[in-house]
């Protein structure tokens, strides 16, 4: 018996990418013959593939449930006819890795892309949840344009502690200020530690993880109710089974990622990352998607969009609710029922429907308490804005819709900090000479720096002015912030310090002006000053070898998505 195809039909199943040894059909008979040591009948291996990029890892708390869903997957491709195949690919969580995961984002999509590639699979089932996984499978696939149906780990549940609820991490951040401040023990702040996060998941606010669900599932790339099912939900298997059924579905009737990910589809994204008070990081992984399917993405437009586009979510860490209230409240279909007339309606999914389409089949019910009416939002705006100006000649971006709109209109003396070790060193200094009305400035730690554009634009408010009560201050940074943070913090300033943008030349005691109306953000230094400056700056050394030298050689600025220029289509 033999896995070749009809002559000239393509390759299918085990007979996919073949190794070359100048002898075709030995290359498969070995192939065979290897995989029958796995005690597979040949009937099985006659069959149809589908992969499942399995990326459990006992790193990842986020992916706890992977193994489960995993098996749910292979139910549902054996049940329609294939053979279910895993295999591990790298897996990120962010506490667990340093400098950072955004650092290792890039290689994740490599790593999975390969893997992709080379492997014989017709089609393929994605499993990821934690904020880098998504974006990271979802840039493979597109480079790849293997057909692949995203399948999310789902958020954590809240926890009811003495009289209120708990999920990381925006209540991680909120009672962490409050220790900061003297408002909270040690003793205290202790006991919370184990009440944040006590079931499987993601975060359970609409942090990165959970806004790229949503991303996902706009694009197409699974249902739009499968976005925020819980990850302990029974829901979240059954939508695993139905994951592997349809990747059989699309060895039949193939829908690629480069079908999906579109000028349309993008614009539609944007839209509901505007409407969720989505995280910042999301326009980075975004943008990154996109560009490996061609598509750019201008932030100029995203100001656009932002000015038309109402933020209809009411969750964390820009509202009051958890991701489980707003699948409870009518999730992806209720807000994209809201959003119709603003969306391109005639974007597809992995079963060929067009979202008008998975909109009128969803269900029907919204509760109004965490998923608003057009006439009643909760911001008549998005959640983001652009900012362009002296000090960001290529953009920065601030989430309004986590922001103090008292200090939208500001100018003041910046206080800087050159990198994250003098921040640490310095923040809780008692001599530091700093005021409520001053700018912290954040430079050297972008995507070029061995810091790897960190979730540190989240600058804490100096310990002095916490214990005096401030809870707020503008704060400006080449970093990125967690999507479960909140503030009035500009971000991934571009150029960033160390490719020489013009925040290299940033010093304290210069005058910085954000202006949200006008979308400004300048730095008051005269150019003879500045000059000077820019004569005696000096880039960073160019680390001496392996990831971290080709992610200084290859990678892209925030605007661009922070991907490698050389896995972009053009190969920038």
């Amino acid at each position: 018996m033999s896995t070749k195809p009809p002559q000239g039909s393509p390759p299918k199943g085990l007979g996919r990418n073949v190794a070359n040894y100048g002898d075709l059909d030995f290359a498969l008979y070995l192939r065979r013959s290897f995989a029958a040591s796995m005690g597979y009948s040949r009937t099985m291996l006659e069959k149809p593939v589908v992969g499942i990029a399995d990326t459990a890892s006992d790193y990842n708390n986020c992916h706890r449930t992977v193994p489960e869903l995993r098996e749910a997957v292979k139910r549902g491709v054996l049940a329609a006819g294939a053979l279910p195949l895993a295999f591990p690919t790298v897996s990120l969580c962010e506490p667990s890795l340093t400098p950072t995961s955004m650092h290792y984002r890039n290689l994740m999509a490599l790593d999975t892309e390969a893997m992709l590639s080379a492997q014989p699979m017709d089609a393929a089932v994605l499993i990821g949840g934690c904020d880098k996984t998504v974006p990271a499978q979802l840039m493979a696939a597109a480079s790849a344009d293997v057909p692949s149906a995203m399948l999310v780990t789902g958020p954590m549940l809240a926890q009811r502690f003495e009289g209120e609820r708990l999920a990381a991490c925006t209540d991680c951040r909120r009672y962490w200020a409050r220790y900061r401040a003297g408002d909270v023990s040690a003793e205290r702040i202790g006991e919370i530690e184990g009440k944040l996060a006590t079931t499987a998941g993601t975060c359970g606010v609409m942090g990165t993880a959970s806004t790229m669900a949503c991303l996902a599932a706009t694009l197409g790339f699974m249902p739009l109710m499968a976005a925020s099912a819980p990850a302990v939900h029974a829901d979240r298997l059954r939508i695993a089974e139905e994951a592997g059924a349809l990747a059989v579905q699309l060895i039949q009737n193939p829908i690629r990622p480069s079908q999906l990910i579109t000028p349309k589809s993008v614009e539609n994204a944007l839209r509901v990352l505007l409407s969720l008070g989505g995280s910042t990081n999301a326009l980075i992984h975004l943008t990154a998607i996109a560009g490996r399917a061609g598509v750019a993405i201008d932030l100029r437009r995203l100001d656009a969009l932002s000015e038309e586009t109402p933020v209809l979510v009411d969750l964390k860490p820009t509202g009051e609710g958890y991701m489980e209230d707003f699948h409870a409240a009518g999730g992806m279909v209720a807000l994209l029922r809201e959003l119709r007339d603003l969306l391109h309606l005639d974007t597809i999914d992995l079963y060929g429907r067009t979202l008008a389409e998975q909109i009128e089949a969803g269900p029907a019910f919204v509760d109004r308490t965490y998923i608003r009416a057009r006439e009643a939002p909760v911001s008549p705006v998005g959640g983001l804005v652009a900012l362009f100006g002296s000090l960001a000649p290529d953009g920065a971006i601030l989430k309004r819709s986590a922001a103090t709109p008292a200090l939208f209109e500001t100018e003041a003396r910046c206080v800087v900090f050159d990198g994250l070790e003098d921040l640490a060193r310095r923040i809780d200094d008692d001599g530091l000479e700093v005021t409520p009305q001053d700018i912290l400035v954040l430079k050297n730690a972008g995507p070029l720096t061995p810091a790897g554009m960190p979730e540190a634009g989240y600058l804490p408010i100096p310990r002095k002015l916490a214990r005096a009560g401030v809870k707020d201050m503008v704060r400006m940074s080449d970093c990125r912030m967690s999507g479960t943070a909140f503030g009035t913090i500009v971000l991934h300033i571009a150029p960033e310090a160390a490719a020489g943008g013009p925040l290299a030349l940033v010093e304290t005691g210069d005058r910085v002006r954000l202006s949200v109306r006008e979308r400004r953000l300048d730095l008051l230094v005269e150019e003879d000053e500045l000059g000077r400056r820019r004569a005696a700056w000096r880039p960073p050394a160019r680390p001496r070898r392996g990831w971290d030298r080709l992610v200084h050689d290859e990678v892209l600025q925030a605007p661009d998505g922070v991907d490698l220029g050389f896995l972009r289509p053009d190969g920038e």
